[in-house]
């Protein structure tokens, strides 16, 4: 089995590693991750320079773009054989409702879906992240699933793991996602150039966080397990729109 490895926090993560350790008995792991941090990257891809690829010392690829420029070239051009797997992560910081639209480590594992290839994000719900063992082995098991009781049907799977230990863990649960109120305020400084910069305040807390949601879910300590989708089309309006648009 081929299993191609990318996350949004770059080669050098922590939670790559661990990924990277927890999966290399299932056969051969590449990975292919930017070279530096591009979180929030969400789906972009860079088409107004060339991309460079290099190898670090651990065997790891890195690449001068985004999450999604590293499946992409990863799987179109650089490597000699599909990948049976995409699996993206561990990312530091959870990556749930709203999360999952800017998210680069989510959108690793898209770009992996949308070439027909099954894919997984996995994320762990804090960002001092203290138990990747427990985000390893939960990757662990869904790759062992995976290949034991395949879905016969395209797959992206969106994991929120949290950040306790093993023992603790109550399961896991298929979830929906849940909603975000809107984010902070921006926060406006003054640079020592005396210019007036702004930085994006942060994610907004849960707004609908009920049963069933992969907020509710981590909060109980469960694994949540969100299978997600790309058709963006907002079905029950397609009558309306005609009719508006006649």
């Amino acid at each position: 089995m081929r299993i191609l490895l990318s996350n949004d926090d770059g080669y050098f993560a922590p939670g790559l590693a661990a990924l990277a350790e927890a999966l290399s008995d299932f056969g051969e792991v590449v990975v292919v991750a930017p070279e530096q941090n591009r979180s929030g990257a969400s789906h972009s891809l860079t088409l107004d320079r060339p991309l460079i690829v290099k190898q670090a010392a651990n065997g790891f690829y890195y690449v001068n773009g985004t999450p999604t420029d590293c499946v992409h070239l990863a799987v179109s051009g650089m490597l000699d054989a599909m990948p049976d797997l995409v699996v993206s992560g561990i990312n530091a910081g959870a990556n749930m409702g709203d999360d999952t639209i800017y998210s680069g480590t989510v959108a690793a594992a898209t770009e992996g879906y949308l070439l027909g290839i099954p894919s997984i994000a996995l994320s762990m719900t804090t960002f001092d992240c203290r138990h990747f063992a427990t985000a390893g082995r939960i990757a662990h098991q869904l790759v062992e699933r995976h290949i034991q009781q395949p879905v016969n049907e395209p797959v992206l799977l969106n994991v929120n793991i949290p950040d306790i230990p093993f023992s603790e863990i109550q399961g896991l649960e298929v979830t929906r996602l849940g909603r975000r109120h809107k984010a902070e305020p921006v926060v406006r400084s003054v640079s020592p150039r005396k210019e007036t910069v702004y930085w994006i305040g942060a994610a907004g807390a849960a707004a609908d966080a009920g049963p069933g949601t992969d907020f509710h879910a981590v909060a109980q300590g469960w694994v949540s397990v969100t299978p997600l989708q790309i058709d963006l089309t907002h079905a029950d309006q397609l009558s309306r729109i005609r009719q508006w648009v006649a």
